[in-house]
């Protein structure tokens, strides 16, 4: 069952997940939030090339640039994943936009933490796991509610000006993926 969300302002929103595993949890996702966020992700086939550092720019100046929250599909796999890396750094790096994204994460079905209220920072991307621990990222459990969705978009945004101070982007960026 579907519940009406609140009619606020849609936030800008950029969408990274593992492409191989959990593009049908994006489409659903993008469904659930049409009227909630403005989507400014990379879909299937957008990005053309192997080149890294010009994937790296594209993705930063062409989509995260303006990016108000990042959502972060965590599958099995997405910790692993060079690109979600290179999405969640450019997300917190001011020179990108005008401010930070925000950081939301959501754990879904095939999490091994999903519908544990755990969230283990090993299973989590290592950017992503710093910022939790911080404060600055927010994690829950997948959810078609659009009511709950719209609150932890909210809170992500809110945590942009609030908790900046406890923003983290000091790794290294992924060179490769870690697992197939």
């Amino acid at each position: 069952m579907l519940f009406r969300s609140k009619v606020l302002t849609k936030r800008k929103s950029f969408i990274s997940y593992y492409h191989k595993d959990d593009e049908d949890y994006r489409n659903q996702f993008e469904k659930l939030t049409q009227d909630l966020i403005v989507n400014k992700s990379v879909k299937m086939n957008d990005i053309d090339g192997e080149n890294d550092e010009y994937i790296k720019q594209l993705i930063q100046k062409g989509y995260l640039h303006d990016t108000t929250v990042l959502v972060v599909l965590i599958g099995n796999k997405t910790k692993c994943r060079k690109h979600v890396d290179w999405e969640i750094s450019g997300a917190l790096n001011f020179k990108v936009g005008d401010t930070y994204a925000g950081l939301l994460g959501l754990k879904l079905p095939s999490h091994p933490d999903f519908g544990t209220g755990q969230a283990t920072y090993d299973l989590l991307p290592a950017r992503f796991a710093d910022n939790f621990k911080t404060g600055y990222a927010i994690i829950r459990d997948w959810t078609e509610d659009t009511v709950k969705i719209q609150s932890y978009i909210e809170l992500a945004f809110d945590n942009r000006t609030c908790k900046s101070d406890k923003r983290t982007n000091s790794r290294t960026q992924m060179k490769d993926d870690t697992c197939q």
